[in-house]
C-alpha cells in the first residue's frame, strides 16, 4: 500500500519546513515500510549548510528515517485515542556519502523489535541505490493527552 502527501499529514504532526518525507511508495503493517524524500535546493537548510556546496544535514536526514518510521507505528496505535510518536534514541548511525539538491532519498526500516507501545527499526537511505545512511532507531507512541 502506499499513501500520499494527504495521508501523510494525516498521520504525522510534522509540517513545512519540518515534514521530511513526501510520500510512502509501500509499507507492510508493523513489519517494514519504504518512503521518498525529494531533495531540493529551495530547502531552507541549503541557505546556511555549507552554501557554496549545498549538503543535506545527516541529522536531516536520520529525522527523515524517523518520520518515516513513526508512519508505520501510526498504523500499530489502538483507535480509540490520539497518539504521537516520539523519536527516543539511535544507535550505530553511519554516513557513507553526501546527499545533495537534486537526489531522491529512498527509507528503508523494518521492525526489529516491538514491546507493547515501544519500536526498534533498522533504518536505511539510499540514492541511486547506494547506501547513504544507516542505523538503528527507537520510538515510542504516547497517548496525545500525556504528552
Amino acid at each position: 500500500m502506499s499513501l500520499n502527501i494527504d495521508d501523510i499529514l494525516s498521520y504525522l504532526p510534522h509540517r513545512y519546513p519540518f515534514l521530511l518525507v513526501d510520500r510512502v511508495l509501500d509499507y507492510e503493517p508493523e513489519t517494514s515500510i519504504r518512503a521518498l524524500k525529494n531533495v531540493t535546493v529551495n530547502e531552507p537548510h541549503f541557505t546556511g549548510h555549507f552554501p557554496d556546496a549545498p549538503v543535506m544535514p545527516g541529522v536531516l536526514i536520520v529525522e527523515a528515517m524517523a518520520q518515516t518510521g513513526g508512519i508505520l507505528a501510526f498504523h500499530s496505535a489502538p483507535k480509540d485515542k490520539e497518539y504521537l510518536v516520539y523519536f527516543t534514541g539511535i544507535d550505530n548511525v553511519r554516513f557513507r556519502k553526501p546527499v545533495r539538491p537534486g537526489d531522491q532519498l529512498i527509507f528503508d526500516l523494518s521492525c526489529l523489535r516491538r514491546r507493547g507501545h515501544m519500536w526498534r527499526f533498522k533504518a536505511e537511505a539510499r540514492v541511486d541505490d547506494q547506501l547513504v545512511c544507516s542505523g538503528t532507531l527507537m520510538a515510542t507512541l504516547m497517548p496525545r493527552e500525556n504528552a
